[in-house]
């Protein structure tokens, strides 16, 4: 598999990345919530009032690298995000869970990452 991103192995932690770093408590981040599986962090070019990334604690490139054995994490994440809406009160007014893949997506770190937005009556997507 070819594309946008270089790093195509899935390893345990990538030395290079910097969600792995964040997850290591390696790099500054204000973390918001976490489980055995995932960590949630504020985003820091926020688009919304609420704007956390919830990513998993294994490096993982991007959603096109996702295979059965990841199901577990993935859960974990969804269960993670569930979570952090409830706790910025979020979970009855509405928010977005979006995960973007590649270039044409403005996607910057190659590592699976859902964005939780909220906190504002969001407009349509493009």
């Amino acid at each position: 598999m070819s594309g946008w991103y270089t790093a195509e192995i899935m390893t345990a932690v990538n030395e290079s990345c910097l969600f792995c770093d964040i997850v290591a408590g390696n790099a500054a981040a204000e973390i918001v919530a976490s489980n055995e599986e995932a960590v949630a962090f504020r985003d820091i070019h926020p688009c919304a009032p609420t704007h956390i990334l919830v990513v998993p604690k294994s490096h993982i490139v991007s959603a096109l690298s996702i295979e059965a054995a990841h199901m577990p994490q993935m859960a974990k994440m969804f269960e993670l995000a569930q979570e952090v809406a409830e706790k910025e009160q979020i979970d009855q007014t509405g928010f977005r869970l979006v995960f973007n893949v590649g270039e044409d997506a403005a996607n910057s770190i190659a590592h699976l990452h859902m964005h939780l937005i909220g906190g504002k009556r969001l407009g349509p997507m493009a």
